[in-house]
Formats: structure tokens, sequence, C-alpha cells
């Protein structure tokens, strides 16, 4: 599930292909931006942003992307066959003479001037993987409404960009809170050692697909993401799953991942939990 490490990769993976290198092909398969043609500019660079994708290139224009629940880019060799879904599935197509960047199934595709970014980023909070990441600013936008659970606080994008459905998760957990417990209740130390946590694992994951908030080598990978009835790692009791959902009109901003769903173990985490 692309969250903020795997949005990271991406755009790393993109920049490694493309950046420096002139565009042999351009193709978006979406109508607004049909006949837009990039071929003949070179690919300045690619990062991320939160859970959003910038290409940038020559003349001051971005591509901007974002994978949502399953969205995927895939680089190729010039000649490889493309890999990653059928054909249909394809939304952009950007070739370099070494180079094939294929976007599969992408919710999300704009063309804009470069100076115009903060249009689709500007809402978004500290990065939590990003060059303006700041602790103290995260910590103080989670904790502004006291009584929202924290969950949803988590996975607002507006207070740390970065967080989805998994992180979520684990993080309650490590936190031993339930992701309905308000924010303001949580013990006192925990708010700030949750956003630590937050940096460190997406820092540690950022490298891999295969993530990892579990320590060593043995699998399971997660504490509880996806780990529905089987035993707590901690306590062995059975882990538990439920949507949850923030009621309030525009309380994810631009971040409609698609169902939320949430784990957590009703014996290791303290709070409000569905009956």
């Amino acid at each position: 599930m692309p969250e903020g490490d795997t949005v990271w990769l991406t755009a790393h993976r993109l920049h490694t292909a493309l950046a420096g290198h002139v565009l042999t092909r351009f193709d978006l398969r979406v109508p607004r931006f049909a006949t837009v043609d990039l071929t003949g500019r070179s690919v300045r660079e690619v990062v991320s942003r939160g859970k959003h994708l910038l290409m940038r290139f020559d003349g001051e224009l971005t591509l901007h992307s974002h994978l949502r629940m399953d969205g995927a880019w895939r680089v190729f060799a010039a000649a490889e066959r493309w890999r990653g879904g059928p054909a249909h599935q394809i939304r952009a197509v950007l070739g370099t003479a070494a180079h094939t960047a294929v976007g599969y199934r992408l919710p999300v595709l704009d063309v804009l001037r470069t100076r115009d970014e903060p249009q689709v980023v500007g809402q978004l909070g500290p990065d939590l993987l990003g060059p303006d990441w700041d602790a103290a600013t995260a910590l103080a936008n989670l904790l502004a409404d006291p009584t929202r659970p924290l969950g949803d606080a988590l996975l607002d994008q507006r207070n740390l960009a970065g967080i989805g459905n998994v992180y979520r998760s684990e993080l309650a957990f490590l936190a031993r809170a339930t992701p309905w417990l308000p924010v303001g209740e949580l013990p006192q130390g925990i708010a700030p050692r949750l956003v630590a946590t937050a940096h460190r694992l997406l820092e540690a994951n950022k490298r891999t697909f295969d993530r990892r908030t579990v320590p060593g080598s043995a699998r399971p990978l997660l504490y509880v993401y996806g780990r529905r009835d089987e035993p707590c790692l901690r306590c062995g009791t059975p882990v538990r799953k439920a949507a949850q959902r923030d009621a309030r009109p525009g309380a994810q901003g631009a971040e409609p991942d698609g169902e939320r769903v949430t784990y957590w173990c009703p014996g290791c985490q303290s709070g409000p939990s569905p009956r």
C-alpha cells in the first residue's frame, strides 16, 4: 500500500532513471491532458511530498501524481517488456533513450506550472521524509484538536504528511492506545514519542517495499496491520479489525484513499473501540 515511504522510494527510482535525460516519449492517457506533449524536454528531478509525486521538467512544468490505494509507477529498460497491469490501466508513459516510466492506475494526474505546486501540496503538514520535516510543528498540528481520535489525526495529511492506513495502525499499537482515543487523552509524553517514532519508521523503510515495524529479521513484519484474528505479538490477544472514518467534511483534505480500515489489539491498547 503506497504510503510516504513507498512514494519516496518511487520518486527515488524515477529520479535515478529519468533525471538529466531528454524525453523521447510523453503520453498521458487521461482526457484532460491527452494533447499535452513534453517530448524534447529534459527531466530536472523527481521528488516526493508526503504521498504526492512531483516530476519537474525544463520550462518550469511539473507532472503531479498521487498513487492513492493501488496506483504505481514502474521503470523499465527501453526495450524491456512492461509489467504492472493490463494496458487499459496505463495512465502515463514517459520515455528516454534508456528507460521508460509507466504509470498504472493513477487516480490523480495533473500538469501544472512548477510555481503552482502549492495548489496541490501546499495544504500538507511537515513531510516525514522531506527537507521541511519539523517535529515540533507536526506535534502541535496533531494535538490542535484534543477531541479528535488518534487514528484520524495521524491520517490527516495537513498535520504531518506521509502516514497511511498501515502506519496509523502500527503507530497506535506502539503508543498502546486505540486509534479511537482522543489525542488529548494520550498519556503524558506519548505524543512527542509517537511523532519521533513515525519519523524513525518511515526513514527506516524508505529504501524497501518490504515495510517493517517489528524489529529483527523474522516475520511477521508488522505488529497488527493485516493480522486480523492472529495473536498479538505482545500479549496473544487476537488482533481485531474495523472501519474508521473521519466524519467531518474535508477532514482528509485531498487524501481520499478509499476504504479506511484499522487494526488494533484490545489487550494491549487502551481507549475506546467499536463493539
